[in-house]
């Protein structure tokens, strides 16, 4: 919430704080990364919800949506290739407002994730996942269980 508008979106917040702040240099990557942005958080994003929730839609095929997230995970691919992000050699906002929903893909079925012809998708996410930043966000709490001790969140520093 701001002095004048509520913003809603994560992508309109990650504009929003990037805008005042941007000490990694996200904002500086090719005009087609907002597409690719748009493309991950449109028509991928249905991919995924239908394929990972593929019981609240009866009437799709889960695993034509599969074979849509994973068509344009090819392309990904390609975009990648050898380099360590998508437009070079360090990360823009296209890798992290892409990552969390490749991330959320992978983890439908793991093993089939990584036995796909992505490999430089593999890579680029396994390094994301292994990275101080991620780890750093992504605090991994215990199962709560009736009869536990409050777990205060996010835990006191």
């Amino acid at each position: 919430v701001t002095q004048d508008r509520v913003i809603e979106e994560s992508i309109d917040i990650m504009h929003w704080a990037l805008a005042r702040h941007d000490p990694d240099g996200w904002r500086d990557m090719p005009d087609t990364g907002v597409a690719l942005i748009e493309r991950f958080d449109g028509p991928f994003k249905q991919a995924l919800d239908k394929t990972k929730y593929a019981s609240r839609f009866p009437d799709q095929d889960a695993s034509r949506s599969r074979a849509q997230a994973g068509d344009i995970l090819i392309e990904l691919d390609a975009m990648i290739g050898p380099k360590a992000y998508i437009y070079g050699p360090k990360p823009s906002l296209a890798d992290m407002a892409t990552l969390p929903f490749v991330r959320q893909f992978a983890n439908i079925d793991k093993q089939w994730f990584d036995a796909q012809p992505w490999p430089n998708v593999i890579r680029w996410l396994d390094a994301f996942l292994a990275s101080d930043r991620f780890n750093n966000i992504m605090t991994k709490y215990p199962k709560w269980q009736a009869g536990d001790a409050v777990t205060p969140f996010p835990a006191p520093q």
